[in-house]
């Protein structure tokens, strides 16, 4: 089943906030072997300094989406998601045959219905990376 947006945007929260955590656990420990690995082999300078280019593209990339593109009109579709939703999860119970269609069409549903939520889920996701990134220039100084 392929990866729907909420759940990539999800993934995308726990690897970053995983990855974050890592950090503030051990920059303390990593930033003076950092250092010495630096003079011995060069490249993990050059690692940081990539990793901290990938942490601006990626909030670049984040900023770009707009979930206020769909307008007024997204109270409306809100209510039709959820008319939508009860009249599926009523279909599904007189189709048992049709559960894996309906499945799939409830899948498509739950996506939309989290399109409110998006500039929330951006505003903690780009802040993951502002501190990751923070992190990152930390060490590599």
């Amino acid at each position: 089943m392929a990866t729907t947006p909420s759940s990539l945007f999800n993934d995308l929260k726990q690897a970053l906030t995983t990855f974050k955590q890592f950090l503030d656990a051990n920059t303390a420990t990593l930033k003076p072997a950092i250092t010495a690995l630096k003079s011995v082999v060069p490249q993990v300078g050059t690692l940081l300094t990539q990793l901290i280019g990938l942490m601006d593209q990626l909030k670049t990339e984040i900023n770009n989406l707009n979930a206020g593109a769909v307008g007024a009109g997204l109270t409306t579709a809100t209510q039709f998601v959820t008319a939508a939703q009860a009249l599926l999860n009523t279909a599904k119970n007189l189709l048992p045959n049709e559960a894996a269609t309906i499945d799939q069409i409830l899948s498509v549903v739950n996506v939309v219905s989290s399109l409110p939520s998006l500039d929330a889920i951006k505003a903690e996701i780009v802040g993951l990376i502002d501190a990751i990134k923070a992190d990152l220039v930390t060490l590599n100084s």
